[in-house]
């Protein structure tokens, strides 16, 4: 098995200035996650969740220390190289789902392909099946966003997500706009999909949603305050979704 982190950082750090005011939204995170892990993140409101995850996805740079995404260092890539390395790194699983309501779901999906380039319109048809079969969306890959429930589109964000055989997904917040059922249902889809090998880090509020996870790593004012394996007496949230 191959242990090499596929995420590690090294004293990162994140300062956003003003004229009047310094604010440090990182301070000395050190964090590493493994090739088929999943690591839940969470902490209160403004202690630095989202900031950490946008540096986590190159959506964001570090105001210092070293960040290695798949073995590569990538704290100091310019833009180009920063959304090329992104394109075949990083898939992304976002609350508000991102799915562009002029296409429909083949196409969604298909996007990240389109846009990485040299893959053959064969090959995107392979890749685009399997994520839909992957998530259980194959039956709906004509339909459109706004034909979709919510749970659903979370689906189609996902196999989105993956389709580019990423090397690590990153979920924030993937539950925040779905009722409770539907939540269970995209959690149940996350377990699946790491339970067959994708490596996870997921911002979550819920307790019962970390649960998921196999470590737990929680923030607060910027900083690494535990790192645990996710407490057994925890019960995850799921279990009735699957049969609904």
């Amino acid at each position: 098995m191959n242990t090499d982190p596929v995420i590690r950082t090294e004293d990162l750090t994140k300062v956003y200035r003003t004229e009047e005011v310094e604010t440090h939204a990182l301070s000395g995170i050190n964090l590493s996650v493994t090739r088929g892990e999943y690591v839940a993140i969470m902490g209160p409101s403004g202690c630095g969740k989202t900031t950490l995850m946008s540096i986590l996805g190159l959506l964001d740079t570090p105001s210092g220390g070293q960040y290695d995404l798949a073995g590569k260092p990538v704290a100091n890539l310019d833009a180009g190289e920063r959304a090329r390395f992104r394109n075949l790194n990083i898939g992304f699983v976002f609350q508000s789902f991102n799915l562009i309501g002029d296409l429909n779901v083949y196409e969604n999906v298909e996007l990240p392909l389109v846009y990485r380039g040299g893959v053959s319109r064969s090959e995107r048809q392979s890749k685009v099946g399997a994520a839909l079969e992957n998530v259980g969306m194959s039956h709906r890959m004509r339909h459109y966003p706004a034909q979709l429930s919510g749970g659903q589109q979370q689906r189609v964000a996902a196999a989105r997500a993956l389709v580019g055989d990423p090397a690590i997904l990153l979920a924030d917040e993937p539950t925040g706009n779905l009722d409770s059922v539907n939540g269970e249902m995209v959690m149940e889809l996350l377990a699946a999909l790491n339970a067959r090998g994708a490596t996870i880090v997921m911002v979550t509020h819920d307790p019962g949603y970390a649960a998921h996870a196999n470590r737990i790593v929680r923030l607060f004012d910027g900083q690494i305050v535990s790192e645990n394996e996710a407490p057994a007496g925890i019960e995850p949230r799921a279990g009735k979704a699957a049969a609904r």
